[in-house]
């Protein structure tokens, strides 16, 4: 499709040739970004990678050998040296802390499991960075999720990617219209991780076979407790576990330890009927325990809620869509009512277990590969 009879546009969707196509590449150091870099530099664009340097690994944990950072920033680096593009480390720490750090403690508190590289693509690497790039003259943004962005009649679109496994559309749901058009996703369309690293190997990638990360970035080894208690000292300390009607049945040895949902471990055996965590109070220090009837929410309070569909969110009573309420959970039934622009009341058409507050909702089509956007659930029931 050409415009103006000059130049047809290119893989990016620029009406010019690559080489005067400039793209900053976010590069994490994985496999992922790292073919995407790679692809567009021997594709001939004018690419500048750019790698964000979020905490110290080290003192973030107070111990020896904590290098996977530092390892990363190496990786980023060796990849642009052997493509022969510009790297670029910026320091974001201090954007990281406020925005991600802090509200990841106070969310795991409230009960949550909080999904903090959610909040990191929203406030730092799609709005911080995405400035970065603007000023380096870029024409585009490029990462290495797996989604798919395409252009509709309304502007651009968010689908989910082509392999089910890899999408990681609950993550990027709170992206902005405005943030999608000047973002691209080159990996969305593979159809597996195996094409990924067959890519890398075919670049001559040094990263072609490093293991994918599995851990929040700042949670080395999943061990939530170690950094909650560095953040928030009083959710080790150790108090009540109370029943749903207030009767003391036990104690823990704190709040930090406990998940909403969970059952075993809780410490009060010989019980007829099991009884689980239904809610966390970190104020009076309390683990409330409950039947498992509790634990089901068929209505979920959102808010914070970017609408990507074509009509104004407002312009109806309710939306039929699917919804996902947990990154590892498949979207389920449910119906929007909106309160205003940005609220919401969900109503599941089956409850489900386990809907915490802190957790995303994140809106689907019921039949295409479209995402609507989302929201944050805001407190439980």
């Amino acid at each position: 499709m050409a415009h103006d009879g000059a130049h047809p546009l290119n893989s990016l969707g620029f009406a010019k040739p690559p080489a005067e196509t400039r793209v900053v590449v976010a590069m994490s150091g994985g496999v992922d970004s790292s073919v995407v870099a790679a692809q567009l530099a021997e594709e001939g664009y004018d690419v500048i990678g750019v790698t964000l340097q979020l905490y110290d690994h080290g003192a973030a944990l107070a111990k020896k050998g904590a290098c996977c950072a530092g390892r990363d920033i190496h990786d980023a680096r060796r990849v642009a040296e052997d493509m022969g593009f510009p790297h670029y480390v910026l320091d974001y720490e201090n954007v990281f802390k406020d925005a991600v750090i802090d509200e990841f403690a106070d969310s795991y508190l409230a009960g949550a499991t909080p999904v903090p590289c959610i909040r990191c693509n929203e406030k730092v690497k799609f709005k911080d960075l995405l400035e970065t790039a603007k000023d380096l003259d870029a024409d585009c943004m490029a990462t290495g999720h797996y989604i798919q962005r395409s252009d509709g009649a309304q502007g651009p679109q968010l689908h989910s990617a082509a392999d089910a496994n890899r999408d990681q559309s609950y993550f990027l749901f709170s992206t902005t219209p405005a943030q999608l058009d000047y973002l691209r996703f080159p990996l969305g369309h593979l159809p597996s991780k195996e094409a990924t690293r067959a890519l890398a190997a075919k670049y001559g990638l040094s990263v072609a076979d490093k293991p994918d990360s599995q851990d929040i970035c700042f949670v080395p080894n999943g061990n939530y407790a170690a950094v909650i208690e560095k953040l928030r000292p009083g959710a080790a300390e150790p108090g009540e576990i109370v029943d749903h009607e207030g009767n003391v049945r036990g104690t823990h040895n704190g709040v930090l330890h406990y998940t909403i949902g969970q059952r075993r471990g809780i410490g009060i055996g010989g019980l007829a009927d099991p009884l689980y965590v239904v809610k966390l109070d970190v104020d009076k220090k309390q683990v409330i325990v409950g039947p498992k009837e509790m634990l089901a929410t068929r209505k979920i309070p959102v808010r914070e809620i970017n609408w990507l569909g074509d009509e104004p969110f407002m312009s109806r009573e309710e939306w039929h869509v699917l919804v996902r309420v947990r990154s590892t959970r498949p979207p389920r039934e449910a119906i929007i009512r909106p309160i205003s622009d940005t609220e919401a009341e969900v109503e599941l058409i089956v409850a489900e277990e386990g809907v915490s507050p802190g957790q995303a909702c994140v809106f689907y089509d019921d039949n295409s590969t479209r995402i609507f956007g989302g929201g944050w659930i805001w407190r439980g029931y």
